[in-house]
């Protein structure tokens, strides 16, 4: 069965910023995936090659075994994978329900609506007509994942959830991140977080100066913590 998602030997750019050096990595169906390393290392700009947002200059992108030559946004969505922004990029002047119903535009069937989301996320439900920027930033973020789901995504990349969210938030999406998951969606986890990789990933890629440095199993120890947090720190 070929992966989900697959990069390999990928270099990218912003201009004449080279950015991505030889970098290779693959989420398979089902699989929970951390992408692991400090600010800077480029691990956004792995987002951005699958969107095409980022230059492709050598190397392939392939999403379900097909590869693409130029990766766009929306050949991401009709394959299945969609992101949750780094910022949650909540669209302004739209309500809750609306920023929602934007999530499911792609039109791929699966088991995810809006009465589903709401179970999800019942305070979403609470706030369906309120702007969605009026929210909190923890209850952005779960309309960010929520409008994810409504995609019926078999992957979702989630680039850096947790940024700026109080520790008892971090705990719930860490759940909803399970939750998710354990229904069959692959996650790719982009994070600095690493008591959250451990709670949710079962194999990482650490990367450093653009380039992918070590990849393992992911364990829930002390550890498995602290080895991830040494690759960090790279």
């Amino acid at each position: 069965m070929n992966p989900l998602l697959e990069l390999d030997k990928v270099d990218a750019c912003y201009g004449s910023a080279h950015i991505l050096h030889k970098l290779s990595l693959k989420v398979n169906a089902g699989e929970r995936v951390a992408l692991v390393g400090r600010n800077g290392v480029g691990k956004t700009t792995v987002v951005n090659t699958i969107l095409g947002l980022a230059s492709l200059r050598s190397g392939r992108v392939a999403l379900g075994g097909q590869v693409f030559a130029r990766p766009r946004p929306y050949i991401a969505a009709q394959h299945g994978v969609v992101v949750v922004p780094q910022g949650r990029r909540i669209v302004a002047n739209l309500s809750v329900e609306e920023n929602l119903l934007l999530g499911a535009a792609v039109g791929r069937k699966g088991p995810w609506n809006v009465p589903e989301i709401y179970k999800l996320f019942p305070i979403l439900a609470e706030r369906a007509h309120t702007p969605g920027t009026a929210l909190s930033g923890g209850q952005q973020q779960m309309l960010a994942v929520g409008r994810a789901l409504m995609a019926n995504p078999s992957l979702i990349l989630l680039d850096e959830p947790t940024e700026g969210l109080a520790p008892v938030i971090v705990d719930q999406l860490a759940d909803i991140f399970n939750r998710v998951a354990d229904q069959g969606t692959a996650l790719l986890l982009i994070e600095q977080n690493m008591s959250l990789v451990v709670r949710v990933a079962r194999r990482y890629y650490a990367m450093a100066k653009g380039s992918v440095i070590a990849q393992g199993q992911v364990e829930a120890s002390r550890e498995s913590l602290h080895d991830l947090e040494a690759h960090v720190m790279v």
